[in-house]
C-alpha cells in the first residue's frame, strides 16, 4: 500500500517537475517560439491580404467615378477650346473690318495723297522690286544658353538670332532706302515693335520662329548693296563669320507684302494750324 500511495502522491518524476517549474519561472513555458513566429507571420499575411482586397474593392468602386470626372473635364476643355477659337475668328474679322475702314478713311480724307499715305502707314498691301533677306540660327545653336554675351561684346555666343539682331536688320533696311518691310509675313509700320519673350522674337506681340524671312520693297540692287555696306549689314556679316548665324540676301523682281493687321493712332491728331511765312 505504501508503494501505491507513493505513486499516486508522486505521479510525475521529480526531475520533470523541477524542469517544468524552472521553465515556468523563466517564462519559457507554453507555446514554442517557432510556432508563435509562424502564427504571427500567418496573421500578418492574412491582414495584408485583407488590406489589399479592401483597397481593390474600393478602387473598383471609385473607378467609374474617376472615369466620369475625366470625361467631364475633357468635354469642358473641348468646349472652352472651341469657344476660344470662335473668339479668335471674331477678332480676326473685326481687325479686317477695322483695317478696311481705315483704308477707306485714308482714301476719303487723303485726297490725291491718300494712297501714298496708306502705303507709308502699312494700311494696304504693296508689291514691287526689292530684296529678300533670310536670317537663321546657327546649325548647332545653343538651345539652353541663358546668357547673352551681347550685353558686353555686342555679339551672341549662343548661335541664336536675337530680337536686337532683327531690330538692326530692319533699321538698316529702312536706312538703306526700303519703302516697306515685313518679317515672316508680319508687316512693319511706324508703330511696330520687335521685342523678346524668353527665346522667342515678337513682332507686334506675335511670336516668330526661325528662319526669319525679311522682305523689303525698294530699288533692289541699290538697296542690297547699300545695306550690306552699312554698319548694320557689317554687324550681320560679323555674326555670320564669328558665330555661325546663317544669312542670305537676294535681289527680287517682285515681292509682295501684306497690309498691317491694324494701324491705330491714339495720340496724334492732324494739325489745323497754317504755317506762317
Amino acid at each position: 500500500m505504501s508503494l501505491l500511495t507513493n505513486v499516486m502522491d508522486h505521479s510525475l518524476d521529480d526531475g520533470y517537475a523541477e524542469a517544468a517549474a524552472r521553465k515556468e519561472a523563466e517564462g519559457t513555458g507554453g507555446m514554442p517560439k517557432t510556432l508563435r513566429a509562424k502564427l504571427g507571420l500567418a496573421a500578418g499575411l492574412v491582414l495584408a491580404a485583407l488590406v489589399v482586397t479592401v483597397g481593390a474593392a474600393q478602387a473598383r468602386i471609385a473607378a467609374p467615378v474617376v472615369a466620369k470626372e475625366r470625361e467631364e473635364l475633357i468635354d469642358r476643355i473641348d468646349r472652352e477650346t472651341s469657344a476660344a477659337d470662335k473668339l479668335e475668328n471674331s477678332i480676326d474679322k473685326l481687325r479686317d473690318d477695322v483695317s478696311a475702314r481705315q483704308r477707306e478713311a485714308l482714301k476719303k480724307h487723303g485726297g490725291d495723297q491718300g494712297e501714298l499715305v496708306a502705303i507709308l502707314a502699312g494700311a494696304v498691301e504693296v508689291h514691287g522690286p526689292g530684296v529678300k533677306l533670310v536670317v537663321d540660327d546657327a546649325k548647332e545653336a545653343d538651345q539652353s544658353g541663358d546668357g547673352d554675351a551681347r550685353e558686353t561684346s555686342g555679339f551672341s555666343d549662343t548661335g541664336r538670332v536675337r530680337d536686337r539682331d532683327m531690330q538692326r536688320v530692319v533699321n538698316g533696311l529702312w536706312e538703306s532706302g526700303a519703302e516697306a518691310v515685313a518679317i515672316n509675313g508680319q508687316r512693319l509700320t511706324a508703330l511696330s515693335a520687335i521685342r523678346a519673350a524668353g527665346d522667342a522674337i515678337l513682332v507686334d506681340n506675335k511670336p516668330l520662329v526661325p528662319p526669319y524671312t525679311v522682305l523689303a520693297v525698294g530699288d533692289g540692287r541699290r538697296l542690297s548693296t547699300k545695306f550690306q555696306n552699312s554698319g548694320d549689314g557689317q554687324y550681320l556679316h560679323a555674326l555670320q563669320e564669328n558665330f555661325g548665324i546663317r544669312t542670305s540676301i537676294s535681289v527680287e523682281d517682285d515681292v509682295r507684302l501684306p497690309a498691317a493687321p491694324s494701324v491705330i493712332v491714339r495720340t496724334a491728331e492732324p494739325s489745323t494750324e497754317k504755317g506762317t511765312s
